[in-house]
């Protein structure tokens, strides 16, 4: 266990997840200081917009850095002499990667290693990173456990993420640096990517246009609230693996354990939006997956938590964020 009041990295912390876990581990006393490129994957104005809405109040620093760059990776480090790391800086999006793989391969690969090497030369007591649901693949077996084959990467997005997981892996086994990568399960809630599905389809249902329906609406996420997403990263972040004989070093699912089909989904924001939604069903992409459903048993038995918002509470606190936001949006 972790304790004490300690310096904390977090990357990306101008994205969804980054902004609202900085801002949470400030409000707890600790000095947190995030890093982002702001780069235009979606709007960078949104980007901002968190900085100004989330971590200026709290008092966090966001520093404009390009983690590809090891030199820039180099003189964060010494500026702002971290205890701990969050790492949740990358180039996310399944479908994305078919398009500008290049793009992964920079944020997600050559920026990992310049972070874990970093830490290895900085004494960063824990490093926690992450990954992605998308690591399972085409897995049949559900719900998905982390002791699960994930070898079969179905997008180069997924690659990369369980690339992630190997690099930590065999830092924690060279040099003993304690690391957690995290699997992320379909995360939404108020100031998300507007490149996932609540957000595009929310837009769309709002403007009266057609949302495409992929594989009949039959493809099964499980949808997990920011706020419970940050519970688990904030839990786990102070309480490492035990450096006791095997690399400290493993990996958690953080996912609601209640997978929705979408088209039960899109039914759930009509209703919350009190908009009827005009549908064109389509085939199913490159790079999706039939499934995704979180087995938490390990998150639950190692730090006694696992996420419970409902989807129908969770989408009515993203439609009142969401309502307030797109008013101060230029028309």
């Amino acid at each position: 266990m972790i304790v004490g009041t300690h310096t904390i990295l977090v990357t990306g912390a101008a994205g969804f997840i980054g902004s609202a876990v900085a801002a949470r581990l400030a409000a707890m006393g600790h000095r947190v200081v995030g890093c982002d490129n702001f780069n235009d994957y979606y709007d960078p104005r949104l980007k901002t917009d968190r900085v100004a809405a989330l971590l200026a109040p709290a008092g966090v620093d966001c520093l404009t850095v390009e983690l590809a760059d090891a030199a820039q990776v180099t003189a964060l480090f010494a500026r702002v002499k971290p205890t701990l790391v969050v790492h949740l800086a990358a180039q996310a999006g399944v479908r994305y990667s078919l398009q500008n793989p290049g793009a992964y391969v920079q944020s997600n690969l050559v920026a990992f290693g310049h972070m874990l090497e970093a830490c290895r030369l900085n004494g960063i007591e824990h490093l926690l990173y992450a990954s992605s649901s998308s690591v399972y693949g085409g897995n049949a077996k559900v719900p998905f456990s982390e002791d699960d084959q994930t070898d079969a990467p179905v997008s180069l997005y997924a690659a990369t993420k369980k690339a992630n997981e190997l690099m930590a892996y065999s830092y924690s086994h060279l040099y003993r640096l304690r690391a957690t990568g995290l699997r992320f399960f379909t995360v939404y809630g108020p100031w998300g990517r507007p490149d996932m599905a609540y957000f595009s389809f929310t837009e769309k249902l709002l403007r009266g246009d057609t949302i495409p329906v992929f594989a009949d609406g039959q493809l099964r996420r499980d949808f997990t609230y920011i706020d419970d997403i940050v519970e688990g990263v904030v839990r786990l972040l102070f309480k490492p693996r035990p450096d006791e004989g095997a690399p400290p070093h493993w990996v958690f699912n953080i996912g609601n354990n209640q997978p929705v089909k979408v088209l039960d989904f899109i039914k759930t924001l009509e209703r919350v939006l009190e908009v009827p939604a005009v549908l064109e069903f389509l085939p199913m992409q490159p790079g999706d997956v039939a499934a995704t459903h979180a087995d938490t048993r390990k998150l639950q038995e190692w730090v006694g938590y696992q996420p419970t918002t409902a989807l129908e509470a969770g989408l009515t606190q993203f439609r009142l964020w969401y309502g307030r936001w797109s008013s101060t949006r230029p028309a």
